[in-house]
């Protein structure tokens, strides 16, 4: 790390009395705790125990709240604006429509739906049922699986190391996939067995058919994206790691709120990654995108996916792709389920502008840094927004 995003990292890891939040005897080689500041409790647990309202914990501050006028009826009221649709198959048959419509979304809303990506409705209905199941489970059967801000894999509840943070209202697992020596069979639950084994084809796991799978549509959409800034398609896959990326799940659990207009699923965020390639739940919305000033509530085709660019693509792109701020707004009727998949740069290589896309007239905004080092603020310090990558910016630009 340099030393500008060293200096920045311990200021931002300081409480408001400048303590730092990480104690020595706590800290590992990535800055990261074995232990949570404060003990883990599952929202899930609060959901379940009739709350006439949300603990303090979880209220946000009345300008971070959900919009009031858009909770009707315990659900968010459809928008006018909706994210675009690509549809993969037409537009690797060559329609020059659906190009121009994904070059569009990634440089004007950092999100997009794909239909007919080649991933099977059945393989996608079964991954997500098998995680609904997970979380249905007995709260001593999840708790085996408890993760740490060391690594974050596992059944966990918070994002951040900020002791008295307000929290989000959601649990979530976490799962690495790629590189293989960062997958830690000891964190995949064992139950309900159709996580680890497909319902259909016992032969095949359910999540490493899927995790395949979303790797191969990663790939895809990494090559339409380079094509379309003018580079080489394998352009952006090279910056990557080539085939050495990185593959990464979180499972999205947001159980039901008794006052969903105090809290939030998920702070607003960019995500820090490359790719998210996002399952969402089939019957009840939740995500939102930030576009100008306006939360758009993202109404969701059957068995599409939703995509969106992270701060990677973003920096590698040199700002003409954007990624997109967003958040979740909860339910006080129903739970969600969702699943994230991150498409990610290799961890260790320096991302930076690519150079086809730097001149004279359009220097390069970002310093190189690798993804390990970019997504510690995140992991420190919570969802701020897009205020990480817009912080990132190189000093000699301004």
């Amino acid at each position: 790390m340099n030393h500008q995003n060293e200096i920045m990292l311990k200021k931002e890891t300081t409480d408001k009395n400048g303590l730092n939040t990480m104690s020595e005897h706590d800290s590992t080689k990535n800055g990261l705790g074995e232990k949570w500041p404060e003990p883990t409790v599952r929202v899930q647990s609060l959901a379940e125990s009739n709350l006439a309202t949300v603990p303090d914990r979880y209220i946000k501050p009345p300008s971070e709240r959900p919009d009031q006028t858009i909770i009707i009826n315990h659900q968010p009221k459809t928008a006018a604006i909706n994210i675009p649709v690509v549809d993969l198959n037409s537009l690797f048959s060559g329609n020059e429509d659906e190009k121009e419509r994904i070059s569009e979304a990634c440089r004007e809303f950092g999100f997009f739906q794909v239909i007919n990506h080649g991933v099977t409705p059945e393989l996608m209905e079964a991954a997500r049922e098998a995680w609904r199941s997970f979380f249905n489970l007995p709260v001593e059967a999840k708790e085996v699986y408890s993760n740490s801000p060391s690594t974050y894999e596992g059944y966990g509840s918070r994002l951040g190391v900020e002791k008295g943070a307000i929290l989000d209202w959601n649990d979530y697992y976490f799962l690495h996939y790629l590189p293989l020596v960062l997958k830690d069979l000891n964190k995949w639950p064992s139950l309900p067995s159709s996580i680890r084994k497909f319902p259909v084809n016992i032969n095949r796991e359910v999540m490493d058919e899927y995790g395949e799978e979303l790797v191969k549509l990663g790939e895809r959409l990494a090559r339409v994206l380079s094509s379309n800034l003018g580079l080489k398609e394998e352009q952006l896959q090279e910056a990557f790691g080539g085939e050495d990326v990185g593959a990464c799940m979180r499972v999205n659990y947001y159980p039901k709120c008794p006052r969903p207009e105090l809290a939030l699923g998920l702070s607003p965020h960019s995500d820090p990654g490359g790719l998210t390639i996002l399952l969402p739940d089939d019957k009840v919305v939740g995500l939102q995108v930030r576009y100008d000033d306006t939360w758009i509530t993202v109404n969701s085709l059957p068995h599409a996916f939703i995509v969106n660019l992270g701060d990677q693509i973003q920096i590698l792109s040199n700002s003409i792709y954007k990624s997109s701020e967003h958040r979740v707004i909860v339910n006080s009727q129903k739970e969600r389920v969702s699943l994230a998949f991150f498409y990610n740069p290799k961890s260790d290589i320096p991302i930076q502008p690519l150079q086809q896309l730097v001149t004279s007239t359009n220097p390069p905004l970002y310093p190189p840094m690798s993804f390990d080092e970019y997504r510690l603020f995140i992991r420190t310090q919570g969802p701020r927004g897009k205020a990480y990558v817009e912080s990132h910016i190189s000093p000699l630009v301004n």
